[in-house]
């Protein structure tokens, strides 16, 4: 993976104008027209439900984290009184009480560095809703794309959560080293969240190899759109409405890089 997004990277510099129906003032466009929609009654309604799963499963999470090590931080520190006997009980106590706090802070931290993963998973319900409500809207001349299934879904919001904390895993030592890991970070979100997105927009019109050699091919295109998301999932709470932004931006990246005659099949204003 890090081969292929450093190749991407490099390739951004000689991205040709308007390849796959692709520039980047309609990607600009097409963000815009993503977030203005986030407002919208239908996407609106998503919007909540995906902002209120995802707070439930971040605070559960957060919960279950915070009671595991407060258990170990009082288990170590009863231990080092026994083994030790080098202080009084009342030190001790006070040192697992610190290190439950900042076990606390660790986990918000976690939290939001781990937020693509969790959005990622919460929006992999929604992904249709948003694309339907999104093509209804911009794309009504078009016939609609088909829903994925929901196994194929779940699937698919695993796998990234996965691959996307095992990135983090890899990019938490560079955290340090004078921001390197915040670019680190930053470029495998744009990488991962381009390929995510894009291709569960793909797969609604194409088999899911297809849209799998569709996203290779306008790879560079992908990951620069990616960094749009990228930029988005990096302010927090805003962060939230990431699955439904990034959905609904990558709707129309896709309906370009299909090669339609966008200008003829969008709603007239």
């Amino acid at each position: 993976m890090i081969q292929e997004l450093s190749g991407q990277t490099l390739r951004l510099w000689a991205l040709p104008q308007a390849a796959a129906g692709i520039s980047c003032d309609r990607m600009i466009d097409a963000a815009f027209k993503a977030f203005s929609q986030l407002f919208t009654q239908p996407l609106r309604a998503v919007l909540m439900k995906a902002v209120g799963l995802a707070l439930l499963l971040i605070v559960i999470i957060g919960i279950v984290l915070n009671r595991v090590f407060a258990a170990l931080a009082a288990s170590g520190a009863t231990w080092a009184e026994q083994t030790s006997g080098m202080a009084p009980h009342a030190a001790w106590a006070t040192l697992a009480w610190v290190l439950s706090i900042m076990a606390s802070l660790g986990i918000i931290t976690g939290a939001l560095f781990l937020m693509p993963a969790v959005t990622a998973f919460v929006g992999s319900f929604f992904v249709d809703e948003v694309a339907d409500a999104v093509e209804r809207e911009h794309y009504p001349a078009e016939p609609p794309g088909h829903a994925l299934p929901l196994l194929r879904a779940l699937i698919e919001g695993v796998q990234f959560a996965l691959l996307v904390f095992a990135v983090y895993l890899c990019a938490l030592p560079f955290i340090f080293l004078a921001g390197l890991g915040v670019i680190i970070l930053f470029l495998a979100n744009s990488y991962l969240l381009g390929r995510e997105y894009f291709e569960l927009a793909a797969m609604r019109f194409r088999a899911p190899h297809e849209a799998k050699a569709m996203r290779k091919s306008n790879a560079a295109y992908v990951f620069l759109a990616g960094m749009v998301i990228a930029v988005f999932v990096s302010i927090p709470l805003v962060n939230l409405a990431t699955p439904i932004f990034a959905m609904a931006y990558m709707v129309h990246i896709h309906k370009r890089m299909s090669g339609k005659r966008v200008e003829l099949i969008e709603k007239t204003r």
